[in-house]
């Protein structure tokens, strides 16, 4: 039973980060888009700022229940194990291309003055946070569907 609960844990972690990753740039950040310059530049430091008090420790969360999960994995077998183990491994690339990548441009659009960047600065730092975070939702579910196979897996093996 404990197994099921920290196996359970890991992929409600894992299912909400990827779901709003992949909400966050099929919806939100497309839609923002369409806003005058200086409007997104202020609703992106708005959602930067919150994010930022919320989306670190969810990450991490979601690498340390991987922990306890590819433990159990390795009991599950040699696939099981894998696929966690690969799975894990994505959440992983998706964090250190998060603080290599995103949160420079996070803190850079912190700094921005909404009413003196130009729109051309502004458009570049955005497709390439937007490039980044594409990478991001990839590594996510990806790392998603493979703990899940890892969890199949081991269900499987009992």
């Amino acid at each position: 039973m404990l197994s099921q609960i920290v196996r359970l844990i890991n992929l409600l972690l894992a299912a909400l980060l990827a779901g709003n990753e992949f909400g966050t740039w099929a919806a939100v950040h497309r839609a923002l888009w369409s806003m005058p310059t200086p409007d997104h530049i202020r609703a992106e430091q708005a959602l930067t700022r919150r994010f930022a008090s919320i989306i670190p420790f969810w990450m991490v969360s979601v690498l340390v229940s991987c922990l306890p999960a590819l433990a159990l994995a390795r009991r599950g077998g040699a696939p099981a194990f894998r696929f966690t183990l690969a799975g894990t491994l994505c959440f992983v690339a998706m964090l250190v291309s998060t603080v290599r990548g995103n949160v420079p441009i996070n803190n850079r659009t912190l700094e921005l003055s909404p009413e003196a960047t130009p729109p051309e600065e502004w458009r570049d730092l955005r497709e390439r946070w937007d490039r980044l975070h594409a990478v991001r939702v990839v590594l996510n579910v990806t790392g998603l569907g493979l703990l899940l196979l890892g969890t199949i897996r081991e269900k499987d093996r009992r």
